[in-house]
């Protein structure tokens, strides 16, 4: 199979769709690799090493595409990319389709692409092997980005995260208790602070408590977020619904409650947000203020990190796209953790809600 690995074309995603190791072993099983130049340079990895693991070096993202019948991506394909894809082609990547527009998946439709949705792989134990090494990226980083936005020179209420004798600690409200927002409250309380999360899940609030002890569980109702964020320093948004939209959690009445200066993190942002206020940002502007809350919503946080979020991405899908190239379109039917990852297929949708979910 022929296989394209483009240079990723949104503003600061430095990540790329696979290592040279992961070239490497699709190489060995006898496939033909493309990787646009400098595809890789973001994370670390030069031209010389893809062609030393087997890869051929296009000088165009247009003839990457153009030739691949599997294209690895990370981000979603912008317009342009979406136009040069041909007909029939295999496409797998970060794709959060819940949250695009419509013309983009009309595009997907017309072509008859089948789009491989990274996020919504799943084990079966329902778990989301692939997303979960960006979930723990985005929860360790959310922790200490908070901890920089609490500073007065970002805009912040001034506030050490961890506090000091007789001053208290930054109080921290977790929306979510799942892999992200297990992350998120592993590095703020080894920073000192005081956390809380709310899910709707009690086994989930069981499973956190019974790591972190030291933290507040509360479930997820619309009363308790409303007092929760009332006395919070920093609100993480941690919000995972996969395949859908994201619920909105926190109201604008909400928002309008906090503390003055105070942060909401929403990194569930790339699947729309669970906070009312939200709307993406960039790594260049990171923050914006509204209702006198900054507000941080950068939907490709690990991007950041791209060397560390590469190897980490390529460990936990390796197994997927070796099976994915082998087989093509028939993975979709021997894998049952693949299937549920299809958003598109043979001109139909599958696996992919637009409409958000019910709150809880």
């Amino acid at each position: 199979m022929y296989i394209g690995i483009p240079k990723e074309s949104r503003p600061f995603e430095y990540r790329v769709g696979l290592s040279p190791a992961g070239v490497e072993i699709l190489s060995q099983n006898g496939h033909q690799i493309f990787v646009e130049h400098e595809a890789g340079v973001g994370a670390g990895f030069s031209d010389l090493e893809y062609e030393k693991a087997g890869a051929r070096i296009a000088f165009s993202a247009e003839e990457v595409f153009g030739r691949a019948d599997l294209l690895l991506k990370v981000a979603r394909p912008v317009q342009e990319e979406l136009d040069w894809l041909r007909p029939g082609t295999i496409l797998a990547g970060f794709l959060h389709l819940a949250s695009t527009q419509q013309d983009k998946i009309d595009i997907l439709l017309e072509k008859k692409i089948t789009s491989i949705a990274y996020e919504q792989i799943a084990a079966p134990d329902g778990s989301l092997p692939v997303l979960r090494p960006f979930s723990q990226i985005g929860g360790a980083m959310a922790a200490q980005i908070a901890a920089r936005l609490l500073q007065n020179n970002w805009g912040g209420k001034g506030i050490l995260m961890g506090g000091v004798p007789g001053v208290p600690p930054a109080e921290i409200v977790i929306l979510g208790a799942g892999v992200v927002g297990t992350y998120a409250t592993q590095m703020c309380l080894g920073m000192g602070a005081h956390v809380t999360v709310i899910d709707h899940n009690l086994a989930a609030l069981q499973r956190i408590w019974d790591r972190f002890p030291a933290i507040v569980t509360k479930m997820s109702t619309k009363r308790n977020i409303e007092r929760s964020v009332m006395y919070a320093d920093v609100v993480i948004g941690a919000v995972l619904t996969s395949g859908h939209r994201t619920s909105i959690l926190v109201t604008r009445e909400m928002v309008r409650s906090m503390k003055p200066r105070s942060v909401i993190m929403d990194v569930s942002i790339d699947e729309g947000g669970c906070v009312e206020t939200s709307r993406p940002t960039t790594h260049e502007h990171p923050i914006y203020i509204e209702e006198g809350i900054l507000h941080y919503c950068v939907p490709n946080m690990p991007g950041a990190v791209a060397r560390t979020a590469t190897y980490a991405f390529v460990n936990s899908a390796m197994p997927y796209i070796t099976e994915i190239a082998a087989l093509g379109t028939d993975a979709i039917l021997s894998n049952p953790s693949i299937e549920p990852a299809v958003n598109t297929h043979d001109g139909k949708l599958h696996n992919l809600v637009r409409l958000r979910a019910q709150e809880n």
